[in-house]
């Protein structure tokens, strides 16, 4: 792998696997994720559900927590978590879902390398769902991949389907995965010096004012940080709402390891994988391609103090 200031970069197939959200009505969010969204149930628990898009591997992971309130807004945790649709007909699809739901979003934008729709969850958890241009088409600059904020043309988008209303039935396709998680951090430098300096994802970004992007293998990003109203802000208090973790998942063991070594103090291992908080208290659970997880495992992540 690369090395940049004797710092080893992150290993080139790294990827971001489940995000585990707290939910304040288990039902209501079910409801969302399969009805809205379209994901499917792969385990159920009294206290716990994990979602997923092919029936195996978790994509979103919902803990109950029944009467919590919601997150200060000046905390530090999640802006949006980001997923991925393997085709722009699919992010389409997904847009007509959300029409004959009359779900509202947030925000459409074309960010040069990628598609993208806005919204939230019933518990606030914001969204993004997106589809991301061929990468040959992704514009660059001196200072790394160009990315840019304009208006999305659903009207465009909608034309990709044939017939809006029957395409807004069924599932995610199997190919959907978690693409990034966009992070409210309390500092800028202290989020650089861990997700690159220890973690080592490569900085494919800095021309958003108070943001910064990171990524593996020469993607757009698999994480976003910003100080947007966080600036010197606190972790939420543990009876919020909020992210309770999300993942990244290295190709192998030895990957693993890898990144394993850089990390002082060393994360806890569990049986899910390894688990370290970032320093804004942001849950991050360490893993590797075909670890076994089960779904007791994942409570026990998402239930971590």
């Amino acid at each position: 792998m690369r090395e940049e200031n004797g710092m080893p970069a992150i290993h080139p197939a790294t990827r971001l696997g489940p995000v585990l959200l707290a939910a304040a009505d288990l039902e209501r969010s079910l409801a969302f994720y399969g009805e809205v969204l379209g994901l499917q149930v792969r385990d159920r628990r009294d206290d716990l559900a994990v979602l997923t898009a092919d029936g195996a591997a978790p994509l979103v992971v919902l803990v109950a927590l029944p009467g919590a309130r919601p997150q200060p807004r000046r905390t530090t945790g999640l802006y949006h978590f980001a997923i991925l649709l393997p085709t722009r007909r699919e992010l389409a699809r997904a847009l007509a879902r959300l029409v004959q739901a009359r779900y509202p979003l947030h925000g459409a934008s074309d960010h040069l390398v990628s598609e993208a729709l806005y919204l939230a969850d019933p518990d606030g958890h914001g969204i993004e769902l997106y589809a991301d241009r061929p990468r040959q088409q992704w514009p660059t600059t001196a200072r790394g991949v160009a990315m840019a904020t304009a208006p999305l043309d659903l009207d465009s988008l909608l034309a990709d389907l044939d017939a809006p209303a029957a395409a807004a039935a069924g599932s995610l396709p199997p190919q959907t995965r978690i693409g990034h998680v966009h992070l409210r951090v309390a500092d800028l430098g202290e989020a650089e010096a861990f997700y690159h300096g220890r973690l080592g994802f490569d900085v494919t970004q800095r021309d958003y004012p108070g943001a910064l992007f990171l990524a593996a293998g020469g993607y757009h990003h698999h994480i976003g940080v910003n100080i947007w109203g966080s600036q010197g802000a606190p972790p939420p208090p543990r009876d919020a709402l909020g992210l309770r973790a999300f993942t990244i998942v290295l190709p192998d063991a030895a990957a693993l390891a890898a990144v394993l070594r850089r990390l002082d103090p060393p994360p806890q291992e569990g049986p899910a994988g390894w688990f370290v908080r970032d320093p804004f208290g942001i849950g991050i659970l360490v893993t590797h391609e075909g670890a076994t997880v089960r779904t007791d495992d994942l409570r026990t992540v998402a239930t971590s103090p």
